[in-house]
Protein backbone atom coordinates (compact mmCIF):
# COMPACT_ATOMS: atom_id res chain seq x y z
CA UNK A 1 0.00 0.00 0.00
CA UNK A 2 2.91 2.14 1.25
CA UNK A 3 4.73 1.55 -2.46
CA UNK A 4 1.43 2.86 -4.19
CA UNK A 5 1.47 5.84 -2.66
CA UNK A 6 4.57 6.38 -3.21
CA UNK A 7 4.20 6.15 -6.95
CA UNK A 8 1.45 8.17 -6.39
CA UNK A 9 3.44 10.71 -5.23
CA UNK A 10 6.08 10.60 -7.90
CA UNK A 11 3.65 10.91 -10.75
CA UNK A 12 2.30 13.90 -9.17
CA UNK A 13 5.59 15.73 -8.60
CA UNK A 14 6.39 14.41 -12.27
CA UNK A 15 2.70 16.12 -13.63
CA UNK A 16 3.85 19.20 -11.96
CA UNK A 17 7.42 19.45 -13.31
CA UNK A 18 6.45 18.97 -16.64
CA UNK A 19 3.55 21.89 -16.43
CA UNK A 20 6.45 23.93 -15.24
CA UNK A 21 8.16 23.25 -17.90
CA UNK A 22 5.43 23.89 -20.46
CA UNK A 23 4.85 26.69 -18.70
CA UNK A 24 8.45 28.32 -18.98
CA UNK A 25 9.50 27.37 -22.26
CA UNK A 26 10.85 30.98 -23.25
CA UNK A 27 14.27 31.19 -23.90
CA UNK A 28 16.25 33.64 -21.36
CA UNK A 29 19.89 34.63 -21.79
CA UNK A 30 22.05 34.54 -18.41
CA UNK A 31 24.73 36.96 -18.24
CA UNK A 32 27.60 35.98 -15.63
CA UNK A 33 28.96 39.42 -15.81
CA UNK A 34 27.16 43.06 -15.60
CA UNK A 35 27.44 44.80 -19.00
CA UNK A 36 29.43 47.64 -17.77
CA UNK A 37 32.14 45.22 -16.56
CA UNK A 38 31.88 42.86 -19.45
CA UNK A 39 32.46 46.12 -21.86
CA UNK A 40 35.54 46.94 -19.43
CA UNK A 41 36.68 43.13 -19.36
CA UNK A 42 36.15 42.78 -23.20
CA UNK A 43 34.55 39.73 -22.39
CA UNK A 44 30.82 38.90 -22.15
CA UNK A 45 30.23 35.79 -21.13
CA UNK A 46 26.40 34.55 -21.36
CA UNK A 47 23.93 31.48 -22.50
CA UNK A 48 20.98 31.57 -23.80
CA UNK A 49 18.29 28.67 -22.56
CA UNK A 50 14.98 27.74 -21.85
CA UNK A 51 13.64 28.90 -18.60
CA UNK A 52 12.69 25.70 -16.98
CA UNK A 53 16.01 24.46 -17.37
CA UNK A 54 17.26 27.65 -15.66
CA UNK A 55 14.84 26.61 -13.31
CA UNK A 56 15.81 23.38 -12.87
CA UNK A 57 19.56 24.06 -12.19
CA UNK A 58 18.85 25.99 -9.74
CA UNK A 59 16.85 24.11 -8.29
CA UNK A 60 19.37 21.21 -8.12
CA UNK A 61 22.08 23.52 -6.78
CA UNK A 62 20.30 24.43 -3.74
CA UNK A 63 19.34 20.63 -3.06
CA UNK A 64 23.15 19.47 -3.68
CA UNK A 65 24.38 22.51 -1.44
CA UNK A 66 21.77 22.10 1.52
CA UNK A 67 22.66 18.78 1.19
CA UNK A 68 26.73 19.60 1.44
CA UNK A 69 26.22 21.63 4.37
CA UNK A 70 23.87 19.41 6.75
CA UNK A 71 26.67 16.52 5.85
CA UNK A 72 29.33 19.09 7.39
CA UNK A 73 26.94 20.63 9.79
CA UNK A 74 26.20 16.54 11.57
CA UNK A 75 29.67 15.42 11.44
CA UNK A 76 30.04 15.84 15.02
CA UNK A 77 26.96 13.48 15.15
CA UNK A 78 28.60 11.06 13.19
CA UNK A 79 31.73 10.83 14.85
CA UNK A 80 29.99 10.57 18.27
CA UNK A 81 27.81 7.98 17.23
CA UNK A 82 31.16 5.83 15.69
CA UNK A 83 32.69 6.30 18.90
CA UNK A 84 30.01 4.98 20.82
CA UNK A 85 29.65 1.88 18.63
CA UNK A 86 33.28 0.96 19.00
CA UNK A 87 32.83 1.22 22.62
CA UNK A 88 29.33 -0.51 22.60
CA UNK A 89 31.42 -3.38 20.57
CA UNK A 90 34.38 -3.30 23.03
CA UNK A 91 32.09 -3.50 26.17
CA UNK A 92 30.13 -7.03 24.35
CA UNK A 93 33.82 -8.39 23.54
CA UNK A 94 34.48 -7.57 27.01
CA UNK A 95 31.21 -8.97 28.84
CA UNK A 96 31.57 -12.78 26.11
CA UNK A 97 35.08 -13.21 27.42
CA UNK A 98 33.96 -12.29 31.29
CA UNK A 99 30.90 -15.26 30.47
CA UNK A 100 33.34 -17.56 29.10
CA UNK A 101 36.11 -17.20 31.91
CA UNK A 102 33.49 -17.50 34.76
CA UNK A 103 30.22 -18.59 33.70
CA UNK A 104 27.59 -18.10 35.80
CA UNK A 105 25.65 -20.52 37.47
CA UNK A 106 22.31 -18.31 37.97
CA UNK A 107 21.42 -15.44 36.51
CA UNK A 108 19.07 -14.18 38.83
CA UNK A 109 18.41 -13.94 42.70
CA UNK A 110 15.31 -15.34 42.92
CA UNK A 111 16.23 -18.48 40.94
CA UNK A 112 18.80 -18.67 42.94
CA UNK A 113 16.84 -19.34 45.95
CA UNK A 114 14.66 -21.67 44.51
CA UNK A 115 17.44 -23.64 43.14
CA UNK A 116 18.99 -23.74 47.23
CA UNK A 117 15.99 -25.30 48.23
Amino acid sequence: MLSYLRYGLLALVAIVLVIVALANRAMVTVSLLPDTLAGLLGADPQVTLPLFVLLGVALAAGLFLGLVWEWLRERGYRAEAARARREADGLRAELKRAERVAPETHKDDVLAVLDAR
